[in-house]
């Protein structure tokens, strides 16, 4: 995937969950929407280079913001931090045959409702077997470690809950967790931070829920960013 006319600029502060204040090239101070619950806060760093996107028809649209926060530098490598592109991501991986363990597999239906969540994707192979599939995206390195959540989630435990739903029902289901840092060796779910989400991750491998950390690797130039398929990492939980 590539996310093009990009603008690098200076991260200035986070004035509210959905907002990033940066200093344009006049110096003068601009605000960007920023797509991503998360807390980031080993991220979102005062003068660190960020990557905007301009939204030409932002007033069209009655926006607060004319742009987009894309990624942000950190540990010499470029993190995405617009989770909007994380279902285009996975479903370009999964047109092109990237991941080994879906390569039988085409996508049926986006944004699927199940129960009483909305799953990301339902997928089919050409036996019309189906495979219900979340994705989630992880920003969070410590150590070469990947951690997800960095923030406390209801909402995901309640996905993950319901890939468990579907699966003691004789359904296929999985669960995606984008890696957005080039550093990332391993996964783990954070259970400092989220202990429930993360028992409920368990719980979901230990019934046969299919867990793939996909690693995406990052690369910017000619105001382009470039998100390309990293393999998968190891997956490790924390023993008891």
């Amino acid at each position: 995937m590539k996310i093009k006319n990009l603008k690098k600029v200076k991260y200035k502060s986070r004035p509210n969950r959905f907002t990033v204040e940066f200093i344009d090239d006049d110096n003068s101070i601009q605000l960007a929407h920023l797509h991503d619950p998360g807390r980031l806060k080993e991220l979102l760093i005062e003068n660190r280079d960020i990557l905007v996107e301009y939204v030409e028809d932002y007033k069209k649209t009655n926006r607060k913001t004319a742009y987009n926060m894309i990624a942000i530098f950190h540990e010499d490598n470029w993190v995405l931090l617009n989770s909007s592109f994380h279902n285009s991501l996975v479903k370009e991986l999964i047109a092109e045959k990237k991941i080994d363990q879906l390569k039988k597999y085409d996508v049926k239906q986006a944004e699927y409702t199940y129960g009483n969540s909305r799953l990301d994707f339902l997928l089919c192979d050409d036996t019309n077997n189906e495979l219900y599939l979340e994705v989630k995206g992880c920003t969070l390195v410590v150590d070469q470690t990947a951690k997800f959540p960095d923030a406390p989630t209801t909402r995901g435990k309640k996905h993950v809950d319901e890939l468990i739903k579907i699966k003691e029902e004789n359904n296929d289901s999985a669960i995606i967790i984008l890696i957005l840092q080039n550093n990332a060796k391993i996964f783990t779910p954070n259970y400092d931070t989220d202990f429930a989400f993360s028992k409920s991750l368990e719980e979901a491998y230990a019934k046969n829920v299919k867990i793939y950390p996909v690693h995406i690797l990052t690369e910017y130039s000619d105001n382009t960013l470039t998100l390309k398929y990293g393999g998968q990492l190891k997956l490790k939980f924390n023993p008891q």
